[in-house]
């Protein structure tokens, strides 16, 4: 594998992420870019005069993506290894059109690649292939839309920082790629490059991905997470990983959760937030400490909540957005770089019907189906047609 570097943020501004992923390509930091890159593509950018009405936005480590209504697949941002999916190498800071026509239910964006399931059920992946990632069998680096292997119905597919997990249609969950910690579930220590079975025969409503582990909620809405635990991740009652699902701990029931980088938030089927895992930086939502969930020190009501590197955020049954930890480069969306241990409101008075935490930006779709991003945007991932960091919610470009 070649050592690309293109799209990665500028010295000083990269994550520790970000230097993981450099050093698993054998690159060094000395060969981070200086500046930013985004040009679009002329012939799949989105027009000035388009309108994109979304259902879904998801916000990645440098990348967006989106669906629209009509069941379009759109990416913004670092186009680094093939990320989006437009058989381009040239990153783009407005949306350009998926390659392939094919019509997505939804899409997940992890740091080095892109997947997606479509109407017709079918799972497709396309950016870094390493360690199997993109489940073609290969192992291979794809730039447009690639089937995965199996040929299996999935209802959702979620990207991983290299792995990659799915739900069939009949609610059972496989897993592929790097596989070091266990976090494929499949009893082993085994990288795959193609999906294989979960173990312990449950059957899933919600899976979600973190850096080396996984954690689900299962259609009788209990938690369970498996992979490394060395920041106790996992929520359980043990201190070492496990390549098999173990119960978060505790009688609490879960209707969806959100893995981040290092921990994991998730809604109870009586719509309260609770953390666990890593949280120095107020990612937890509770100065609470301990293994196991912790409840978000709010009395707020969520429908859902999304968690990435250092921060988390939650939709509130009203549609409203709130963010809690690190805000040094915007991501809480509220006009400020202020940081805080507990939920605050985003700015913009806007009425969200999905969310999303990248690593240290946002996005959201409102009631209306418009697409909003914001915080850092080196590359563009903001979409808003600028590279400049955006401390309030912007309306994404063509939206």
């Amino acid at each position: 594998m070649r050592c690309s570097t293109y799209g990665l943020p500028a010295p000083g501004l990269h994550s520790v992420l970000a230097l993981a992923l450099l050093a698993a390509l054998g690159c060094s930091p000395d060969e981070l870019p200086t500046g930013p890159q985004a040009a679009g593509s002329p012939e799949l950018a989105v027009s000035a005069t388009a309108t994109l009405v979304f259902r879904q936005i998801l916000a990645g480590e440098s990348h967006s993506c989106g669906v629209t209504t009509d069941n379009r697949a759109f990416c913004w941002g670092s186009n680094y290894l093939g990320l989006l999916g437009d058989n381009g190498g040239v990153s783009s800071n407005v949306p350009v059109a998926v390659a392939g026509g094919l019509s997505f239910r939804h899409v997940s964006v992890g740091p080095l690649h892109t997947c997606g399931v479509t109407t017709g059920d079918k799972a497709y992946c396309w950016g870094h292939g390493g360690a199997g990632a993109l489940g073609d069998g290969t192992g291979s680096e794809h730039h447009t839309p690639f089937p995965v292997a199996r040929g299996l119905q999935f209802r959702l597919v979620r990207a991983g920082v290299g792995h990659t997990c799915g739900i069939t249609t009949t609610d059972v969950a496989y897993c592929w790629g790097g596989n070091r910690y266990g976090q494929l579930g499949d009893f082993s220590h085994i990288n795959r490059l193609a999906p294989v079975r979960v173990s312990g025969g449950l059957h899933w409503r919600a899976i979600s991905l973190g850096q080396d582990f996984t954690c689900g909620v299962t259609t009788g809405n209990k938690a369970y997470c498996w992979g490394s635990n060395a920041h106790g991740q996992l929520g359980a009652n043990i201190y070492i990983g496990t390549s098999t699902p173990h119960a978060v701990q505790g009688t609490l029931s879960f209707r969806d959760l959100e893995a981040g980088y290092l921990h994991t938030c998730a809604v109870t089927t009586g719509d309260r937030a609770y953390c666990w895992g890593y949280g120095p930086a107020g990612q937890l939502g509770t100065t609470e400490t301990g293994v196991g969930p912790h409840a978000v020190a709010t009395t707020l009501l969520f429908k859902s909540v999304t968690a990435n590197y250092h921060h988390s955020c939650g939709l509130t049954l009203g549609g409203k957005g709130y963010c809690w930890g690190a805000n040094g480069q915007g991501e809480f969306g509220n006009g400020t770089t202020s940081s805080s241990r507990t939920p605050t409101p985003m700015g913009g008075d806007l009425a969200l019907s999905q969310l999303s935490a990248g690593n240290i930006h946002g996005c959201g779709v409102t009631k209306t189906g418009r697409g909003y991003c914001w915080g850092y945007n080196f590359a563009g991932q903001v979409g808003d047609g600028t590279n400049t960091r955006r401390l309030l919610p912007v309306p994404v470009a063509g939206s």
